[in-house]
């Protein structure tokens, strides 16, 4: 591995750009909001019955958009119902997102709102010093398994902390994706970070075997549009190749013969398919359901 490759964690505003560019350019929000509408009403259905209150956290929030999807599904089972919305992130940036995106939204005055500026494993030790730990009655954790790094311990941790009905509902990459294909193959040879790890659907179904916890486990088909990486000197394409490696400036840093041939790669039907002209690299997500 070339010395000058760094790792996209650091620098913390590149970062922020290209998962800004990834979103964009991806269908990623739109098949979470496809299974919020179809499927999150079955999932909560029982997590309410009979209290006065129902206890929400959500584990690395971000900027709030699909909390604040998720929050309107729980309203609607239960309508009038006060809601106790606590969320684990590290980021200021994004809390002052979430929270500006809170102040203009509508429908919100039963949710009372709280956040904490800290990891999952900061939060878990905090927690943990408490005599008494909160139970809750749903929690979630979307896209932020990548950055912890003892995950059967986490899950055996939140697990312990479900009330009666109560689910986890975790999202991240599938096992069937591209990005599996690309972490397992170039893995090795990208600037490695202790921030974050390639952990898929299948790594996570494993552990949550081994450790003896009930889950569901559903796909659904997501892409990302990266014909712009092919296109040398494009600034959006440039991002998206950082996105894709966790690479600072991975055009500008890489091996030659490194580029050629993760850009051989991306073309094949593993990673990618062509339509309309466009290059689709497989972002399919998994939605993982744990009971209590």
């Amino acid at each position: 591995m070339a010395s000058s490759m760094r790792s996209l964690f650091s620098d913390h505003s590149r970062y922020i750009e290209s998962f800004r560019r990834f979103l964009n350019s991806s269908t990623e929000h739109q098949c979470m909001q496809e299974f919020l509408d179809k499927k999150l009403p079955g999932i909560i259905a029982r997590i309410g019955n009979t209290k006065s209150e129902i206890k929400i956290l959500s584990i690395g929030g971000g900027a709030g958009e699909i909390d604040l999807q998720i929050l309107s599904k729980v309203q609607i089972q239960y309508p009038g119902v006060q809601i106790n919305n606590e969320v684990v992130e590290p980021s200021a940036e994004q809390i002052a997102k979430y929270k500006e995106l809170v102040a203009k939204t509508a429908n919100l005055e039963n949710v009372k709102f709280a956040w904490h500026k800290e990891t999952s494993s900061e939060y878990q030790s905090r927690m943990m010093e408490k005599k008494e730990l909160q139970k809750w009655d749903f929690i979630h954790m979307i896209q932020m398994l990548y950055y912890v790094k003892d995950i059967p311990a986490t899950l055996k941790f939140f697990h312990s902390l479900l009330a009666t009905s109560a689910k986890i509902l975790i999202i991240l990459v599938s096992g069937t994706s591209g990005w599996d294909k690309l972490w397992r193959k170039y893995g090795s040879r990208l600037p490695r970070d202790d921030l974050c790890q390639y952990v898929t659907s299948s790594d996570l179904t494993q552990m949550l075997d081994d450790l003896g916890i009930k889950y569901e486990c559903h796909d659904l088909l997501s892409t990302m549009d990266i014909s712009d990486c092919f296109i040398d000197g494009n600034e959006n394409g440039d991002l998206l190749w950082d996105f894709l490696t966790e690479t600072l400036n991975f055009n500008a840093t890489a091996p030659p013969d490194l580029r050629a041939e993760i850009l051989k790669d991306l073309q094949e039907p593993e990673f990618s398919v062509k339509k309309e002209g466009k290059i689709l690299f497989n972002n399919t997500l998994s939605f993982i359901v744990v009971e209590a």
